[in-house]
């Protein structure tokens, strides 16, 4: 029997909706998507409840006439400077010999006591590799034989008055919560790759209010983060130097690459290691923005335009590179850098990432989910995906941790080993 998985992704500046169905053979299909401005919340964090309740409910009407469904439940994100992370470790002796599934359930409750203030909760608890009788490195334990099993476990947290925010808000549209995602951790799930993974990468999802930063080292999150800057900022700057509304500025930001004559990957000049704004003596240094509409403004400068925006995002970079190295993380992984979020296609954004950090880079689409994809497959989608990627595997495996559900949907097929383990694997791998 076909199931339904609805996300919603409250963003500084848009909300996007996905209802997707899950097919007997497990395949997840987009049937509606929308996606809206967003209106109530900055850098993140909600700031006008009613703003954002709106802004919900007319993305979410829009997924839904598109599916022809009313839902009645949704996975939604959330984000914000206040969200800390670290490692815990939980162990347990083992009720008999061989390892089984309340083992790791009391393994993964017991990595949770770990001291955060009153005013916090856990929002992931994420096993990072199982341990049995010291030996390391074990991805599913269940079936193994062992008399110890420890969890070495990535913990996320936040404050309790987000949770409560973002409940009165979704609740207020008649819907329930099945879950709240970190932002980081969902975008993870949609666009890293096994082997990035395994070598170790920084992947930082670059929105409009907040970039988030999750690194991965040896196959497992090391490290959760979000910073309070993002494409707003640059918007502010560009909306400053060539006076113009923030409206207009955010039209000529999102237009970037087209008035720089670039391909829709920010590319099309050679850079210059002593000029970020790269080469560009064979470009004229007026472009013509007539057709947008600015009133008073028609021409601005190619060369002070770029540098506004290359200034500012590598303002950003330099605050994330900080931001892990504080935590006492490296930023320089063999993987390098994978960015994603809707401010990853602003010019030279790879180029960037290259010069600041020193590693590999690229900008990451997400490709989760068939279907109707096509308005969700820019990377300014990659949390909403990951959203339904989380919902798929919640019923068997909560929140990469939260919550390890002894019950189970009637007509799943295999042993419970099989089962469990395979969703260790989409979480872990």
């Amino acid at each position: 029997m076909s199931s339904l998985v609805t996300a919603i992704d409250i963003g500084s500046t848009k909300v996007a909706s996905v209802i997707a169905m899950v097919d007997d053979e497990g395949v997840v299909k987009v049937i509606g998507e929308c996606s809206t401005p967003s209106f109530g919340v900055k850098k993140g964090e909600i700031t006008g409840i009613d703003d954002v309740v709106n802004s919900i409910a007319t993305s979410l009407n829009g997924a839904e006439r598109m599916a022809g469904i009313r839902v009645s439940s949704a996975y939604v994100s959330v984000n914000g400077k206040n969200i800390l992370s670290n490692n815990n470790k939980g162990v347990v002796t083992t009720s008999d010999m061989e390892i089984n599934e309340e083992d790791v359930y009391r393994a993964l409750e017991q990595a949770k006591t770990v001291a955060i203030p009153s005013s916090r909760e856990i929002l992931h608890a994420i096993p990072r590799e199982f341990i049995v009788d010291q030996q390391g490195g074990i991805k599913v334990p269940i079936g193994m034989t062992g008399s110890r099993l420890e969890v070495d476990t990535h913990i996320i947290s936040f404050p309790q008055t987000t949770r409560f925010n973002v409940e009165k808000c979704v609740q207020s549209i008649g819907l329930k919560i099945d879950g709240i995602v970190f932002t980081g951790w969902a975008s993870a799930l949609s666009v890293l790759t096994s082997t990035e993974k395994e070598l170790g990468v920084v992947l930082l999802d670059f929105g409009g209010g907040t970039v988030s930063i999750s690194v991965f080292e040896e196959d497992a999150i090391a490290y959760s983060s979000s910073i309070p800057f993002g494409g707003t900022n640059i918007t502010k700057d560009l909306a400053a130097v060539f006076r113009l509304s923030l409206d207009d500025a955010e039209k000529l930001k999102l237009n970037a690459n087209t008035l720089l004559k670039l391909g829709d990957d920010g590319k099309g000049f050679v850079m210059d290691t002593e000029n970020e704004a790269g080469n560009r003596q064979d470009q004229s240094d007026i472009i013509d923005i007539s057709s947008y509409g600015i009133e008073g403004v028609k021409t601005i400068s190619r060369k002070l335009f770029l540098e506004v925006i290359e200034a500012r995002v590598k303002e950003i970079l330099e605050l994330v590179i900080k931001n892990i190295e504080g935590a006492g993380y490296s930023y320089k992984l063999p993987a390098g850098v994978v960015v994603t979020g809707g401010s990853s296609q602003l010019p030279f954004m790879t180029q960037l990432i290259k010069k600041t950090f020193g590693v590999p880079a690229r900008v990451a689409f997400p490709s989760a989910l068939k279907g109707l994809v096509e308005g969700v497959s820019s990377p300014s989608f990659a949390v909403v995906q990951g959203l339904v990627v989380y919902g798929v595997n919640d019923d068997l495996f909560r929140g990469g941790g939260t919550k390890f559900v002894k019950t189970r949907k009637a007509g799943l097929e295999g042993s419970i080993i099989s089962k469990i383990g395979k969703i260790f694997r989409s979480v872990l791998q």
